[in-house]
């Protein structure tokens, strides 16, 4: 049964889909077998990994019930991907039935024990997408950026977890807060940190060892169709993401022998 992993923050520009590529890639290096998930109306994801996003049923067509699991995944350089576009962004609205909760878990159920991991990349928002994700997920991970207001985007997703955690996934677990674009240099960065490990007491979780730092490899890298690891492999994100996986797959009841 695969592993299923959540990115999420409801504050945008903290690196939830660098991290979510960076987790599907640098996994399906290590030779584990990876599903990733795109509920990003932006499409994101899909971009970062090499998936079409405009002419192929997405997931989307999957949660909605018009196109099995089968007929949306698609893969690419040995990860296998579920992507998304802009219909998502009337998931609200459109998706009102009973149960919507459950839509993307329903829709995955039938290939869980086809992977090691399932990497779930989130919308900047706190919506029902959100809640599939959190529905469908064992574990979170909290991106955050050295700055006041993504501390402050951490701080509000606490309400959002309790409920589901109290009426849908009671075994869902916030593995710990990631720092991202980290530059120990600065003083910002380090009061930051303090009150990001405040936040993750709360939370009953941790500020992750590994810091991810700032570097041009993570934006460029997507332009050129390839993973951080293949584009630039010395690079300061590419070293940090590898050290991040290692600490992923060290973890309590993240082991699965591979």
């Amino acid at each position: 049964m695969a592993k299923v992993i959540a990115i999420t923050n409801q504050k945008g520009g903290v690196g939830k889909t660098s991290t979510a590529s960076a987790l599907a890639s640098g996994l399906q290096e290590k030779k584990y077998k990876v599903l990733a998930i795109d509920l990003d109306p932006q499409g994101n994801l899909g971009f970062c990994l090499g998936a079409e996003t405009e002419n192929a049923p997405t997931v989307y067509d999957l949660m909605k019930g018009a196109a099995s699991i089968e007929d949306v995944i698609q893969t690419n350089n040995g990860i296998d991907i579920l992507p998304a576009n802009i219909l998502l962004s009337g998931a609200e609205l459109e998706f009102s039935n009973i149960g919507r909760e459950f839509m993307l878990k329903k829709g995955i159920a039938p290939v869980m024990d086809d992977y090691d991991f399932v990497i779930i990349d989130t919308p900047p928002a706190l919506n029902i997408l959100t809640v599939n994700a959190y529905t469908a997920t064992d574990y979170l991970i909290i991106p955050m950026v050295p700055e006041i207001l993504s501390l402050l985007g951490i701080s509000q997703l606490t309400e959002t977890i309790e409920l589901v955690k109290g009426v849908y996934n009671p075994k869902i677990e916030v593995l710990g807060i990631l720092l991202n674009k980290y530059d120990a240099r600065r003083t910002l960065t380090k009061d930051v940190e303090e009150m990001a490990q405040m936040i993750a007491r709360q939370l009953g979780t941790k500020v992750f060892t590994t810091k991810i730092r700032a570097s041009v490899a993570v934006a460029e890298a997507p332009a050129h169709g390839q993973s951080v690891f293949r584009y630039s492999p010395k690079s300061n994100s590419a070293k940090d993401y590898r050290q991040f996986i290692k600490e992923i797959i060290s973890q309590k009841g993240m082991k699965d022998g591979n």
